[in-house]
C-alpha cells in the first residue's frame, strides 16, 4: 500500500535534494543583444552565502501542537545536535529541552494522543532500525519502547480513547515481518495483538482491533484481507498498476467502512469509501489534473474533511461544508507552498508547514475560531535578509508527448526580471530526485540555494515513475531505469539549452539515491551529454541492489521487482544488467564525485565500491568521498558541510561556477576520502589541515 510504502521505499528521497514547476510551452521572446548587455551590467552577482546557513541545523523545525492543544514541541540543536523541546502554546520564550541526545540527533517525532507523552524514532548510524522512544513529560524519563537488538519498530496506530496507548510493529521474531503489539508508553510492556505470518501490513479500526492485512501478489499487487471469526479472509484486490498510487487511509467514524485514496478504475488517485459489509465502493471526490493527496481527517469523527491536489503547488479543497469557510481562509493566507501536518483533538487549531520558496519557510497555526494564519516560528531566521533565487514552475514535454511538471532556478543576477529567462546561457545542475517514486515539489531548498548562489541555473524535472500525477505516468517508468526514464532526463537538458537557459558544454548532473544512479546513467549511457557528475548513495549495479535489500521488505519485493526487472528470471537478469552503470565503465570520460554512506541499508556501500574499483581498474579518474558514521543521505550537519563542501569545489573546476575555499569544512566530520583527493582543487590541502595533529 502506497502510505506504507513511503517509508519503506527501495531509493527514498533525500530530505535535502528536491523541487518543482509551470507552464513554459508558450515561445520565448527574444532579447535583443544590447539588452542583454545592459541586464548584464547592472544586476550583480550576491556575495557568497556561507555554506553553514545553507547545510546547517535550522533554529527550530517540526513544529507540533500538544493534541489538546495546550503545548507545543519542536526540534532544536543543543551544541550542534537537533533534540526535542517542548514549550506551553504560544509560549516559546518557556521552551525548555525534554531530550539530550549528542550523535546524530533526532530526525522525526510526534505526540502521543494523551497529550502527556512525547514519541520519537531514532536509528543507530543510518542503519534504518528505528527504535520508538517515549519521553514522559511529567518526569522526563525516556523509555525505548522497542528494546530489541536489530529490531526495526513502526508506529502503526493510537486511540484517543485508549489514552497511553500505540500500536506499534516489530519484526524482532522474523526480521521479515512485522508483528503487531499493544505497548504501554509509561513502561514498555508490550502485549501481542497477532504475529504476522507473511502480511505487507496489518491495519487496526479506531477502537485499535486488527482489522485488515496486505499481502503482495507475485504479479507486484496487492490483494486486501479482512480479519473475522480469528480467520482471514480477502476481500478485494489491488493490481500492480495501481499498487503505488491506491492507499487505505483509515477505517470511518463506526468502523463499518474503509477510506481509501484509489486509483482502480481510474488514472488520477481519487478519494473513495468502501463499505465493508458489501464491499460497495464510492467516490468522495476526484481529480483530471493530478492524484488527489494530503486528505485532512476530522480527528473528531475520523471522516475526511479537505483534500490538496499537487501539479506545481498544493492547491486545498473542501468536500465538507463544515469546514469550507476554513479552507477558504487557509488558501487567501497562503502564496507558496503548504502542508498540514496536525490538527487538534477538537479540530480548532491545525499546524500548518508554509513555504514559500525564497526565504526561510515558517511553521504556523490556523486558528478555525479567528480564520487566522499565525506564525508559531521562523525555521531559519538567519537566511533574512540574503539574496535567495525564486523558483519557477516549468511544463516540459517529453520526446514521447508526457508533461514533465518541473521547476528551475536561477541565480538571482540571472534573473533580473523575474520571470526565470536569463539574459543568457548560465552553467546549470540537472538535480535528479530519489525514488523513483517520489517527486520534486515547489519551496525552500538549502540545496537549491547553495547552487543558485554559485552562479547555476537549477532544473528539477518530475519524469516519468515520478507519484502524484496519475497512474499511468507512473508506469510509464516500468522497466525504463536507464531507458525512457533516463529520456525525460535529457529531454529536459536539451529543452534548457533551447531556451537558453544553459548551453550544451555546461550542464552538470547531479542526485541522491535514484538520482544517484541517474547520475552515473549519464555518465555511462550518454557519456558526452554532462560536463560531470555527483552520485549520492546511488546505485551502479541493479542485481546487487535487489539482492541486498533488508529483508523487511521483503512484503514488497514483487512491486520493485515488476518495475526494475526480476533477478530470478534470466530475463530480468539479462536486463538489469543492461542497465547496470557499472557494466559500462570504460565509457566514463567526464568527472564524476560519489559519496556513500558506510550503514546505508537500501544502497549497501558495495554499490559505490565497486564502481569506484570498476574505474580504478580502468585508470579512469574518480573522487571518493565516504562517511563511516551515516546511512541512505547524510543526516549530520558536519557531514553535510564536508561533503558539498567538496562538492562545490568539484563543480566549480567542472563547470566553473564560484566557490568558496574549503576552511575549517571539515570539522567535526567523520569524511574520509577514500580515492581522488587529488581531481578536487583544494581538497588535498584541506586534508592536510584536518590531518595536522595541531
Amino acid at each position: 500500500m502506497n502510505r506504507t510504502l513511503c517509508t519503506l521505499l527501495l531509493l527514498t528521497c533525500l530530505a535535502n535534494i528536491g523541487g518543482c514547476g509551470s507552464n513554459s510551452e508558450e515561445p520565448k521572446a527574444e532579447v535583443a543583444k544590447d539588452e542583454s548587455l545592459s541586464k548584464q551590467e547592472t544586476i550583480a552577482q550576491p556575495a557568497l552565502i556561507n555554506r553553514k546557513l545553507l547545510f546547517g541545523n535550522p533554529s527550530r523545525f517540526q513544529g507540533r501542537l500538544s493534541p489538546d492543544g495546550t503545548q507545543m514541541s519542536f526540534r532544536a540543536p543543543i551544541d550542534g545536535v537537533m533534540n526535542l523541546w517542548v514549550a506551553p502554546a504560544g509560549e516559546i520564550e518557556k521552551a525548555r529541552a525534554i531530550t539530550q541526545d549528542t550523535g546524530r540527533g533526532i530526525p522525526s517525532h510526534f505526540w502521543a494522543l494523551d497529550s502527556q507523552h512525547v514519541l520519537y524514532i531514532q536509528d543507530k548510524g543510518g542503519d534504518e532500525n528505528w527504535h520508538l522512544y517515549s519521553v514522559n513529560l511529567a518526569t522526563d524519563e525516556i523509555i525505548d519502547l522497542s528494546p530489541y537488538e536489530g529490531v526495526q519498530a513502526q508506529m502503526l496506530a493510537q486511540d484517543k480513547n485508549k489514552p497511553g496507548i500505540a500500536i506499534v510493529g516489530m519484526n524482532d521474531r522474523d526480521a521479515r515481518w512485522h508483528d503487531v503489539y499493544s505497548v504501554d508508553l509509561a513502561t514498555a510492556k508490550r502485549t501481542l495483538l497477532i504475529q504476522n505470518e507473511g502480511y505487507a501490513s496489518i491495519l487496526v479500526d479506531n477502537n485499535l482491533e486488527v482489522r485488515l492485512a496486505t499481502q503482495q501478489t507475485a504479479s507486484g499487487g496487492s490483494k486486501v484481507f479482512e480479519r473475522k471469526n480469528d480467520a482471514w479472509s480477502e476481500i478485494f484486490e489491488i493490481a500492480m498498476e495501481d499498487a503505488l498510487t491506491t492507499d487505505i487511509l483509515g477505517f470511518d467514524t463506526d468502523n463499518k467502512g474503509i477510506y481509501l485514496v484509489d486509483s482502480r478504475g481510474r488514472d488520477k488517485a481519487a478519494l473513495t469509501h468502501m463499505d465493508l459489509a458489501s464491499y460497495e465502493t464510492v467516490v468522495l471526490a476526484e481529480s483530471d489534473t493530478a492524484d488527489i493527496t494530503d486528505v485532512l481527517m476530522d480527528p473528531r469523527t475520523h471522516m475526511p474533511f479537505a483534500y490538496a491536489i499537487n501539479v506545481h503547488k498544493r492547491t486545498w479543497i473542501a468536500f465538507n461544508s463544515d469546514f469550507s469557510d476554513d479552507i477558504a481562509a487557509l488558501n487567501a493566507a497562503l502564496h507558496g507552498d503548504s502542508q498540514v501536518l496536525a490538527i487538534t483533538l477538537d479540530a480548532a487549531r491545525w499546524i500548518v508547514y508554509v513555504d514559500n520558496g525564497s526565504e526561510s519557510p515558517v511553521y504556523a497555526i490556523f486558528d478555525r475560531n479567528t480564520k487566522a494564519l499565525e506564525e508559531l516560528f521562523v525555521t531559519n531566521p538567519d537566511l533574512a535578509g540574503l539574496s535567495l533565487a525564486n523558483m519557477h514552475n516549468r511544463t516540459i514535454k517529453s520526446r514521447d508527448g508526457l508533461d514533465l511538471v518541473s521547476y528551475l532556478t536561477l541565480p538571482i543576477e540571472s534573473d533580473a526580471d523575474g520571470d526565470g529567462v536569463p539574459a543568457s546561457p548560465v552553467p546549470m545542475v540537472l538535480l535528479v530526485h530519489g525514488g523513483p517514486w517520489a517527486r520534486d515539489g515547489y519551496g525552500y531548498s538549502g540545496m537549491v540555494q547553495w547552487l543558485a548562489n554559485r552562479g547555476y541555473a537549477v532544473l528539477q524535472v518530475n519524469f516519468r515513475s515520478s507519484t502524484g500525477f496519475g497512474k499511468a505516468f507512473l508506469n510509464a517508468g516500468n522497466l525504463e531505469w536507464a531507458s525512457a526514464m533516463h529520456n525525460d532526463l535529457l529531454d529536459a537538458a536539451d529543452w534548457a539549452i533551447r531556451e537558453g537557459i544553459t548551453s550544451a558544454d555546461q550542464i552538470a548532473i547531479m542526485g541522491g539515491s535514484y538520482g544517484g544512479y541517474a547520475t552515473l546513467v549519464g555518465l555511462t549511457f550518454t557519456p558526452d551529454t554532462f560536463a560531470c557528475g555527483v552520485d549520492i548513495v546511488g546505485p551502479s549495479n541493479l542485481n546487487t541492489l535487489l539482492n541486498s535489500i533488508p529483508p523487511y521488505w521483503e512484503g514488497f519485493k514483487r512491486t520493485f521487482v515488476a518495475a526494475i526487472g526480476d533477478p530470478e528470471t534470466e530475463d530480468g537478469r539479462a536486463l538489469l544488467e543492461a542497465r547496470s552503470p557499472l557494466n559500462f565503465v570504460d565509457k566514463i570520460v567526464k568527472p564524476l564525485l560519489i559519496g556513500q554512506g558506510a550503514n546505508d541499508p537500501r544502497v549497501n556501500q558495495a554499490e559505490s565500491d565497486q564502481i569506484v574499483a570498476a574505474m580504478n581498474e580502468k585508470n579512469i579518474p574518480v573522487t571518493y568521498v565516504l562517511f563511516p558514521d551515516e546511512g541512505h543521505g547524510f543526516q549530520k550537519p558536519e557531514n553535510n558541510l564536508a561533503f558539498f563542501a567538496v562538492t562545490e569545489a568539484f563543480l566549480a573546476g567542472c563547470i566553473g561556477g564560484r566557490y568558496q575555499a574549503i576552511e575549517g569544512d571539515f570539522e567535526g566530520s567523520s569524511i574520509e576520502i577514500v580515492h581522488g583527493a587529488e581531481f578536487v582543487s583544494g581538497l588535498p590541502d584541506a586534508l592536510k589541515v584536518t590531518n595536522s595533529p595541531n
